[in-house]
This record gives structure tokens, sequence and C-alpha cells, in this order.
């Protein structure tokens, strides 16, 4: 016999109660229907920004190693809070040399749960209710719904592209227009270099200076978004923005083991900041998930370190600065000539492990509008799908407001994948036949 009286309660509850207004607004991100219609179709998946070919043997080597040592009881056990401490040594080491300032293991370095959650607790730290944060447009999708959860309000600063793109250079960021948008709620700037999407990396120091400059005079505070830092290509060069002259003071810079070591599943990331800048992060991390996992803390350090030893004495050998960069450079160029051979144009990257491609000069059925009006890439990226099994990222997604019109014939895909997956994807756009 059912109980009314239980769902009387319960019809009384949700009457009574409502989301908080920090998620209440907040809607699924791209990656929960894409990622489930992918899996829906049997597709190949070029979508998701992960590796799925194998990790290098020697950090698996690593963290095997920890597993086989249960009498390590400081391997298996909490470790102190805010990063253990064989790990956040070796971060001193290696961003004492890339930013030119002196690191300290103890005090400006905190590891979190991913890079996602070093961005949560810098808003989440820095930010109240009213503050404004420019961040370039497009942008990594997680960056608006966080400023927003914690209180604040998005500022995009649009990346104007080329009439005729052929690689990310032609992603321009007027840096005037940065200024103009500031205002006396203008809290910080989140600057992501290499840049997802598109691809871009921020080479020019007249650019970065400037922003720099911005930077001084309305007292703002920077999050570097830059957990592609290794992921460069030919002769271009990782310009940090806390290794320019102030600006470590001012910056929080945001790094990832998983993008690093092409190990995304292990989900660690970590903030470098002065300490005044880390202590509202820390103040969030040791009341919320208070330590990270030790064994991957544990096998990240043994990574680091034998890296640094191999920049500093055989750097040929070494996997952030030579291995990764080769073995991505191939993938990209197979990718580009994957999508011309079906008749997309292709944004080549400067850096990331993702490229952009116009899709415009194709014809489908995915060209009619819907009922929802969705944008055209959502509506070519969900027949691709369904069709023709082969599932891609709508570029427009990661846009804001009235910018996402015109950034409509663009897809999103992912290089970093395996021999396999690529030459599925090439044999489907091959024969290529739009119905």
């Amino acid at each position: 016999m059912k109980d009314e009286s239980v769902d009387g309660c319960v019809n009384s509850f949700k009457q009574r109660q409502h989301f908080s207004r920090r998620v209440k607004d907040v809607k699924p991100s791209v990656w929960v229907e894409f990622t489930s219609l992918a899996v829906e179709c049997k597709a190949v998946n070029i979508g998701p920004g992960f590796p799925d070919t194998p990790m290098p043997r020697f950090v698996a080597g690593m963290l095997e190693s920890v597993a086989r040592h249960p009498e390590r009881t400081d391997w298996h056990q909490y470790s102190r809070s805010f990063g253990y401490l064989r790990l956040t040594n070796a971060l001193s080491r290696l961003y004492s040399s890339t930013l030119g300032v002196n690191v300290d293991a103890q005090q400006n370095v905190l590891v979190t749960v991913g890079a996602y959650l070093s961005l949560y607790y810098s808003f989440m730290g820095w930010l109240n209710d009213g503050d404004e944060v420019i961040a370039l447009d497009p942008a990594f999708d997680c960056y608006v719904p966080q400023i927003r959860m914690a209180g604040g309000v998005p500022v995009p600063i649009l990346l104007n592209l080329s009439s005729e793109p052929r690689s990310s250079k032609d992603y321009m960021l007027n840096v005037k227009a940065i200024e103009e948008k500031i205002s006396n709620r203008t809290k910080m700037i989140v600057l992501n270099n290499p840049h997802n999407p598109t691809g871009k990396l921020f080479t020019r120091r007249i650019t970065l200076y400037y922003l720099a400059n911005v930077v001084v005079r309305h007292n703002l505070l920077v999050i570097a978004d830059e957990v592609y830092e290794w992921h460069v290509y030919g002769d271009k060069k990782m310009i940090r923005f806390a290794s320019l002259p102030d600006m470590y003071s001012r910056t929080i810079t945001i790094g990832s083991a998983g993008k690093a070591f092409s190990v995304t599943g292990w989900k660690l990331g970590w903030s470098i900041a002065p300490a005044e800048l880390l202590e509202p992060l820390r103040q969030i991390h040791q009341n919320c998930v208070f330590t990270c996992p030790t064994p991957i803390q544990q096998a990240v350090a043994e990574a680091f370190e034998k890296e640094l030893d191999l920049m500093e004495n055989n750097p040929t050998e070494s996997y952030l600065k030579k291995g990764i960069k080769s073995e991505l450079s191939q993938q990209r160029d197979q990718m580009a000539s994957i999508l011309r051979s079906a008749g997309m144009k292709p944004i080549i990257p400067d850096s990331c492990y993702f490229m952009v491609a116009d899709f415009s000069q194709l014809d489908g059925p995915f060209k009619i509008a819907d009922r929802n009006n969705d944008p055209l890439d959502f509506r070519f990226v969900r027949w691709m799908c369904r069709e023709k099994k082969l599932a891609m990222i709508p570029n427009s997604s990661f846009y804001t407001g009235s910018n996402k019109q015109g950034n409509d014939n663009f897809i999103r895909v992912c290089f970093f994948k395996s021999d396999k997956v690529l030459d599925a994807a090439e044999s489907i756009l091959k024969s290529f036949q739009m119905t």
C-alpha cells in the first residue's frame, strides 16, 4: 500500500526548499551531453581532451613501485595537507627555475585534486559578490560557472579571429580592450596560456608586458592557468606570466600532473604563489579535501625528480622537453590532414593538443534549424555522432553569450589519440559523403 504521508512530506520538502543560489542557474556541461551521446552511438571519440595512448612507462613504473611497498606507510596514509613534501620539493625546484624566483616548498606550493580545484579555490578564496573577473573568450568551460558560484561576474574578452585563419596565431588579443572593460569592481584576470580550445600560445612579450602593466596599474590578481605548459611545438617558447617583472607577487600559477605526464585520471594539480595569495586557498582546501592521494603524489614526485635531472643533464632524453612534443607534433599534422580530407579547414595550433576546424563548406541536413534553434555546430556534432559514428565537440560551447554567434561553424577535436582512433577517424572522414 502506498504511503501517502511520505509522498506528502517529499512534496512539501520540494515546495519549501530551493537549490542554493550558487548552483541553481548552473547548466550541465557540454561534456555531459556529448560523452553520453558518444557512448550511446558507439562512436569513435575524438572530442574529450585526454590521451588514450599508453602513459609513459617510467611514470607507470613509479606508481607500480609505490604499490609494491606496503611497508612504506608514509606512502599509503594521509600526507601533509598542503602537499606531500617530496612532491612540493620537486615542484619548488621546477618552478624556482622556470619562474626565476625562490619558490619555497612549504610556503609557496599547494597540491590539489586536479587543476580544476586549484581554479575553484582561487575563485572561492578571492572573490566577493559582484567582483568582476576578466577572462578570454573562448575559454575552458568551467571558468564561467566557477566564477559565478563564487559570486563573481565574468567579463569576457573576445579573441578575434582573422577572416582566413590558418594557425592559432590568427586568434588575436586586443590588450587595449581588456583595459576598456576594467571597472572599480574588477578583481582578477584569468590568463589561460597555452590556450584551450584554440591552441594559441601567447609569446609576444609586448602583449604580455602590456597586460602586466595593466595588472599593476589596476592592482589586479592574475590566475595563470598554464596546465599545457609542456605542450608547445616547433621553436616556440613558453613565457610563464609569473616570470615577468613584478608579476610573481600578483599571480597564482596553476599546473597539472595529468597534463604533464599524460595521466589525466590521476587528478593531481597545484597552485604556485606567494604565501599570502595561497592563504585563502589553503583555508578552503584543509576544510574541504584536506589532503590528496599520497601514492599519486609520491609517484609524481619521482617522475619530476627524474625529469629535472634529465632537463639539466640530458634534455634530449626528457619526456617533457622532447618526447611529448615530438609525439604530439606528428599527431597534430595527421589530424590536420584528416580534417582537410573531409573538406574542413583546420586551424593549426602552436600548443595544447586540440585543434579547431571550420566545417562551413560542408553541406547536410544539420544545416536545417531545429525547433530548439540550437547553434549550427551543436546540430553538426550531434548529426556526425548519430549518423557517421564520429564524436567531436561543438566549438561555440566555449564561448559566452552573443560571442557564440559567428563561432558556431567550427568544431574542436583532440589529436592526442591512439593510432587506432586516428585511423578510424580518418576512415570515416575520407568516405565522408553528406546526405
